[in-house]
């Protein structure tokens, strides 16, 4: 019998890139908007990577006065302040991201699908 290389899928994890890129210098510099699935066709939109002088609260209340969705702001023990968007939010939040002046368009990267 010859050795086969069998490789044994794992559970996808949304933030892996960005745990990667975060060991390099500067790679703070990027706001990551992704989605995650939840159950049916439901879906949510977290944005994470703002800078830490930045009113998450006030952020989030804009947002959803925006957008007309629900939100909250999550605290992760890794990736510190997370903010969560009811629905694919995706596009609607870099352009809002860009447009209120709080990143520049090249410091945004959209993950997902």
């Amino acid at each position: 019998m010859s050795d086969l290389d069998i490789q044994v899928p794992t559970a996808f994890d949304p933030f892996a890139d960005a745990n990667a890129e975060n060991s390099g210098a500067g790679a703070k510099d990027y706001v990551h908007i992704r989605i995650q699935q939840r159950n049916g066709r439901k879906s949510l939109t977290t944005v994470q990577g703002l800078k830490k002088e930045f009113s998450y609260n006030k952020i989030l209340k804009d947002l959803k006065k925006e957008f007309c969705c629900n939100g909250t702001v999550v605290q992760d023990p890794e990736l510190g302040q997370v903010i969560q968007l009811q629905g694919d939010q995706r596009k609607n939040v870099s352009t809002f991201l860009v447009q209120a002046g709080i990143v520049k368009k090249e410091h945004i990267k959209i993950h997902g699908f």
